[in-house]
């Protein structure tokens, strides 16, 4: 009898490593430069490419940034160097400033939790006193300038990893771009945008993996109890790291979408297969599962190549985003619907209560008994 508690090791499919993308995993050295040498060309041109020529940088973002121009790759494509051009002095000018002393006591505990066991943010690691300055400056900079949201937890892993990539201020500038365009009001009290996704997602899942939908369905297992964090930090306390940097190219050039592509892949190889459900009777071992993927689905070149040969289409997104926003509107409608019936009933009852007061038949005898006592102590 087996007394093993959660869901047992998911062994890899005989054939994932048949299903991978065909480029090699380590190019050699004069396949980097040409992409390099690619690359810089192409910023040294960037409007005429975005304008003029998109698909080629969606196609060389799909294919992985080198790794010598990745960090202005990144800082071109999320529309970062427009934003500093409008504030050139906005970063020192926050700096300046002592924000809210909550967040800075928040962003404190924070800094050094960020990815432990990279070289950069360990105490063994070169530089490891300024980077987590730097790590610092950008969140407090960010939580002075975004002051409705403040500091979040989930903004530190996302600075962590533009900073692995670039200087503090152009961080910064990155930041705000991903948090006020790419994932706009996830960091918001309620979250409300993060549940829409979530539900969009949910959504798309019955297109994509239709088994999987029906089992997180029956088991009444919420979206947000799993793809939270997923979205909120861009997946990175989530993937391998050589795949978080493949899946981050793709997302800073065409959006949160990339993201939903990762989440259903995720979702699908995960527990796709008959043999894996079975062994997840209920959301108590179903949700673990999703806590700790298998080591084939987040492999790099498994889920880049899954990512680009998902069958689900920018329109059907799109569809889908419009069907969620549609019923959460309903759903709105019908509250307040429910609420007014609700008021109505409060008001009727306060006009019966009031009505018994002023005309019922033992408030006029009270007023008789009160009556009759002052004339007889009149009287006495």
């Amino acid at each position: 009898m087996d007394y093993s508690i959660g869901p047992k090791p998911v062994e890899y499919p005989d054939d994932w490593l048949d299903i991978v993308t065909p480029d090699e995993p380590n190019p050699p050295a004069q396949v980097i430069r040409r992409r390099e040498l690619k690359w810089l060309n192409m910023l040294s041109t960037w409007d005429h490419y975005m304008r003029r020529d998109f698909k080629t940088v969606r196609s060389r973002c799909r294919k992985g940034i080198p790794r010598s121009v990745r960090g202005r790759a990144w800082f071109y494509l999320c529309g970062a160097t427009y934003l500093q051009k409008k504030s050139p002095t906005l970063f020192s000018d926050l700096l300046r400033q002592e924000g809210k002393q909550q967040c800075i006591e928040d962003i404190r505990k924070d800094v050094h939790r960020q990815f432990p066991l990279h070289e950069i943010f360990t105490e063994e690691g070169h530089g490891y006193v300024c980077f987590q300055e730097d790590l610092f400056r950008v969140l407090k900079a960010y939580s002075i300038y975004n002051a409705d949201e403040g500091y979040c937890q989930a903004h530190a892993p996302i600075a962590a990893t533009l900073l692995m990539h670039m200087p503090a201020e152009d961080a910064f500038w990155c930041l705000q771009a991903i948090c006020d365009k790419y994932l706009k009001g996830y960091y918001s009290p309620g979250m409300s945008a993060l549940k829409l996704d979530g539900d969009i997602l949910f959504g798309l899942l019955k297109r994509v993996a239709p088994s999987v939908y029906k089992h997180l369905k029956k088991q009444k297992i919420e979206p947000v109890l799993y793809m939270t964090e997923w979205f909120l930090c861009a997946f990175t306390r989530t993937l391998p790291w050589s795949t978080v940097l493949r899946v981050w190219d793709m997302f800073l050039c065409e959006g949160v979408k990339v993201l939903f592509r990762v989440a259903l892949v995720v979702l699908k190889y995960t527990l796709g297969r008959s043999e894996i459900l079975k062994r997840c009777p209920t959301m108590y071992e179903t949700l673990p599962m999703l806590k700790s993927l298998p080591n084939f689905v987040t492999h790099e070149q498994f889920l880049v190549f899954q990512i680009g040969r998902l069958d689900i289409t920018d329109d059907q997104m799109r569809k889908e985003h419009l069907k969620q926003i549609l019923k959460q509107k309903k759903l709105r409608q019908h509250e307040l619907a429910q609420e007014k019936k609700k008021e109505a009933a409060r008001a009727t009852e306060d006009a019966k209560s009031r009505g018994a007061e002023r005309f019922g038949n033992n408030r006029h005898a009270d007023e008789r008994t009160d009556v009759n006592n002052d004339i007889e102590q009149t009287e006495l």
